[in-house]
């Protein structure tokens, strides 16, 4: 099982390219799946849940090809893949499929809107909470589908199609919300939305489908409104940049000091983090070309953060947020309002001599002068993130173990921040 390997206490200075966006590729691709012509998505990133749901799309009859990095555009690693989804050959997704994935559960709506039935397992994914499917199968109901759990399956029918409705979300959910867009997208008449989330990745989805012919209006606010279509045609679509990463590599430089441009980055996609980000110290910039954070020697202020959904600051930056406030001089206070158990990395980073206590959904962090290298373990995505920011700024040696969860939603990232300086490699085996 490969670890990575970091010697601690380099600045960054240079250019990070972003990524394509994980949390916006992956809906996008299951889109896919309501259409006969061919979805192109320009921008996707070369990650293991993406090569996961190309598995799961490929077990319904998605036919795919992929080209490389284009040509004469330094623009990261993007990758631009083509999905062909003429002919629906299973609508059963399977349990060692969507296991592996929580994501991967998405693709309910758009077989229960073309095909009129789907049946998938429940999932999987990272253990930093239950977060149960019922929202996104209590919109699929509201819009006139009978859904059964048996076996560990949901089991959905509409054999008369779906049916537009006025729907209120009991809490705000990025995942429900993708599938009720996809599927009111191809439901007969009027669909309206309300407490629907307002994330980037949202607006990136609904751009698609109205694209791809659908008819959706007001995404990126509370409400979102959608006329049904009878289908929807094939598309071009790029993947917004991928907002947790830029404001993970922030997060680097201004633990680490230094002066990069993070390629590609847009600061509207991030907004409260990067003001957080300011309060910290580092200096933050939007340019042309992206965002430039220098942080040139001072020291890491404190700040206090609460989760929020966007745009609020991002629980899939709470853990990397922790990980620079170890080095802050003074203490702050993380709570966090999404997920119940996204507190794992908290024993990992007191191996490398944090102090953090916890309390409910808050940790409290005293800042320390010094962090020293150890063996961690990462438990979960964002996690493993945080202990790539605090070795990188720990004495010594720090050897991060299950980089696997890193593999999911990094796309080269030792690489990446080798070039800027960083003494990190990967270790095989």
């Amino acid at each position: 099982m490969d670890r990575i390997k970091i010697i601690g206490g380099n600045q960054l200075n240079g250019v990070i390219p972003i990524s394509g966006a994980k949390n916006a590729a992956l809906p996008l691709m299951i889109a896919s799946l309501m259409t006969d012509d061919t979805l192109t998505l320009e921008n996707v990133p070369h990650l293991a849940d993406v090569e996961q749901l190309i598995r799961i799309l490929g077990n319904h009859g998605v036919d795919y090809s992929v080209n490389g990095r284009r040509e004469h555009q330094d623009n990261g690693y993007s990758r631009t893949i083509h999905f062909t989804a003429r002919n629906i050959v299973d609508t059963t997704a399977p349990y060692e499929l969507v296991s592996k994935m929580r994501a991967s559960f998405w693709v309910i709506g758009p077989l229960l809107a073309r095909m009129g039935e789907a049946n998938v397992s429940l999932p999987g994914g990272c253990a930093i909470g239950t977060r149960p499917v019922d929202l996104l199968l209590e919109c699929l109901i509201a819009l006139g589908a009978e859904i059964d759990i048996d076996n560990g399956y949901a089991k959905a029918r509409a054999p008369n199609g779906l049916i537009g409705a006025e729907y209120t979300f009991p809490k705000v959910s990025v995942g429900a919300t993708h599938v009720m867009l996809m599927a009111a997208a191809l439901a007969k008449g009027e669909t309206i939305i309300h407490n629907a989330a307002r994330e980037p990745e949202v607006v990136n989805l609904a751009d698609c489908l109205n694209a791809m012919g659908a008819k959706i209006s007001g995404a990126g606010n509370s409400t979102i409104t959608i006329q049904g279509v009878t289908n929807l045609t094939g598309a071009r679509v790029r993947v917004i940049p991928d907002r947790i990463e830029t404001g993970t590599y922030a997060m680097a430089v201004a633990m680490t000091g230094g002066d990069v441009l993070l390629k590609g980055a847009q600061e509207e996609l991030l907004s409260s983090a990067l003001d957080t980000l300011r309060q910290t110290g580092a200096e933050i910039t939007s340019t042309p070309e992206g965002i430039r954070v220098v942080r040139n020697g001072n020291g890491i202020k404190p700040v206090d953060i609460t989760t929020e959904p966007f745009p609020g600051f991002p629980t899939d930056l709470q853990a990397q947020f922790m990980g620079l406030m170890t080095k802050a001089q003074g203490t702050s206070k993380i709570t966090e309002t999404i997920f119940e158990n996204r507190f794992m990395h908290v024993q990992e980073l007191a191996r490398l001599g944090a102090k953090i206590s916890l309390s409910g959904q808050t940790a409290t962090v005293e800042g320390v002068e010094r962090l020293k290298g150890a063996p961690v373990m990462a438990t979960d995505l964002r996690a493993s993130a945080s202990l790539v920011i605090a070795g990188l700024a720990a004495e010594g040696e720090t050897i991060i173990n299950r980089v696997y969860h890193l593999d999911r939603g990094f796309e080269h990232l030792e690489e990446k921040l080798s070039r800027c300086g960083a003494q990190i490699e990967r270790i095989s085996g």
